[in-house]
């Protein structure tokens, strides 16, 4: 399974979704909603695995890869949402927010080869990176409904809009936290320590501080809504510095041990 085969995936596997996004937004025979959109993981994941054999690694290493995973992470994670809450719009958004981080691996894809530096070579490194992109897609539905209630729904907020925020954040933060962990045992094994606050880890403790605010702010003053999910915007723009805007910062630049995805 090489590179050249994602194209063809990825559109079935989008039209699957769109199919499932379709027939739930319908609010009709929600089998099918069920159906078509785990059809899509189905053939989503097959490439992965397929892509994992021919690498003979974990596709996780750079930015490209990672995209792989969120924009398969992001359907599971609408259609969980939409299993517990039938919200059926969630499957829409999952699948717009997955097409566009496809489409950027389609027409610009990073470089894809077997070279692994030996640190990556840890068997903690796939769960590590994997509990972070379920996470990651958790937390972005979680931004997604919080930009909806802000600017967009002409009503009042209902309570249970909130709780949906607040329990995709719980879920999100929940894996959050295990990656974090997870990363710690890998770094203690690669290269000595838990914790050295290195750039990446130190916008990954701003990120989960910014998100446990979120959490006590919400049980703290119930009522104060708005405040709240500005919060959960600021956290998710601490999120993406911590996954990918570190890339870019002039004091990581052969300081980082994290800025190997991009090469």
């Amino acid at each position: 399974m090489s590179w050249e085969h994602f194209i063809l995936f990825a559109i079935a596997a989008l039209i699957c979704w769109g199919l499932g996004a379709f027939t739930a937004w319908r609010g009709k025979k929600t089998g099918w909603s069920y159906g078509f959109t785990i059809l899509g993981l189905a053939i989503f994941f097959s490439f992965i695995i397929g892509f994992w054999l021919s690498l003979e690694r974990p596709p996780m290493r750079t930015m490209g890869e990672t995209r792989l995973w969120y924009s398969f992470f992001l359907p599971l994670a609408g259609l969980i949402t939409y299993s517990r809450w039938k919200y059926k719009w969630i499957l829409s958004f999952s699948f717009i927010l997955s097409l566009v981080f496809i489409c950027i691996n389609i027409f610009k894809p990073e470089i894809h080869n077997k070279t692994l530096m030996p640190a990556l070579q840890s068997p903690w490194f796939p769960p590590h990176v994997i509990v972070y992109m379920f996470a990651y897609a958790m937390l972005g539905a979680a931004t997604v409904m919080a930009i909806y209630l802000l600017w967009f729904k002409k009503k009042t907020i209902e309570r249970k809009e909130v709780d949906l925020c607040d329990n995709l954040t719980y879920v999100g933060f929940a894996f959050m936290t295990l990656g974090m962990l997870t990363g710690a045992v890998w770094a203690k094994e690669a290269w000595g320590h838990y914790w050295a606050w290195d750039p990446k880890e130190t916008w990954a403790a701003a990120t989960w501080f910014a998100y446990l605010i979120y959490i006590h702010f919400r049980l703290g003053k119930p009522l104060q809504v708005r405040p709240a999910l500005i919060i959960l915007l600021v956290s998710f723009v601490l999120l993406q510095m911590c996954w990918y805007g570190i890339n870019y910062l002039p004091s990581a630049q052969g300081v980082s041990v994290h800025i190997y995805n991009l090469n």
